[in-house]
């Protein structure tokens, strides 16, 4: 029996749908260039399961995840089911945040250039853009300290996560959380497009304009991460986009 065939079969409908959802933001990694090797991960809370997630087996390229070779690991660090083993600072990371919110269903962890570039800066993220304006309150910052074996710093994580969705972890990279997978997606996708363009605007060396407190609390009025229902069906249809582009591309992610 293929691998896909029996996976499928022994996960309930509800989690091989989230597979085949996490294993396209794989893929999405891919294609948008935030990448680092076999380095990074990504999570989602296991449906029915809320002490359990699936994540990328360690070892392989994100353009190599598939649905069915997702393995599934527990809090304490237990293999549920697959064949590799996880990242330990992958563990550490997405169990400490899915520990702490249990409105949080997906965690995305990236190591980008321009979003590394950010963590850096000691000015933190700045409003210069519509992109950062509709975000940056609902970004936290975390002290970076290496997160594998070290149960402090896990618990230090949780807690400067609090209430936000997205957070920038100093020298390290970026992190974004949402109750579902275009939720987090497109946190993520906004956040890495802001940290772009402060990267350019500091480049420049130009004088920074920065809006009023006036203007960004209205745009951060009609951002959509975060919010109630009326913002679902925006972020569902980006995210359907994004899957109908994979599919013509290369839907193997499915298996």
């Amino acid at each position: 029996m293929p691998i896909s065939l029996a996976t499928k079969q022994a996960v309930s409908n509800e989690e091989w749908s989230l597979r085949q959802e996490l294993a396209a933001c794989y893929r999405l990694f891919v294609k948008f260039g935030w990448t680092d090797l076999i380095f990074t991960h990504l999570s989602a809370r296991v449906p029915g399961q809320p002490n359990q997630y699936l994540i990328n087996p360690f070892g392989l390229l994100f353009q190599e995840i598939t649905a069915s070779n997702l393995i599934k690991v527990d809090f304490e660090g237990n293999v549920i089911s697959g064949d590799y083993p996880y990242n330990d600072a992958g563990h550490a990371i997405h169990s400490a945040v899915l520990k702490a919110r249990p409105d949080v269903n997906v965690a995305l962890h990236s190591h980008t250039r321009a979003g590394t570039a950010v963590s850096a800066m000691a000015c933190g993220l700045l409003p210069l853009s519509q992109q950062a304006n509709e975000i940056i309150n609902l970004v936290c910052y975390h002290h970076y300290d290496l997160a594998t074996d070290n149960d402090d710093e896990c618990r230090r994580l949780g807690e400067d996560m609090a209430d936000k969705w997205a957070m920038i972890m100093h020298n390290h990279g970026l992190l974004a959380a949402g109750r579902n997978m275009a939720e987090a997606f497109y946190l993520l996708y906004t956040l890495e497009s802001a940290c772009k363009i402060q990267v350019d605007v500091m480049a420049s060396g130009a004088e920074h304009i920065i809006p009023s407190d006036e203007v960004i609390a209205g745009v951060e009025k009609y951002g959509l991460v975060g919010k109630a229902k009326t913002a679902d069906s925006y972020l569902d249809r980006n995210w359907q986009a994004l899957i109908r582009m994979l599919d013509r591309e290369d839907p193997s992610y499915q298996n």
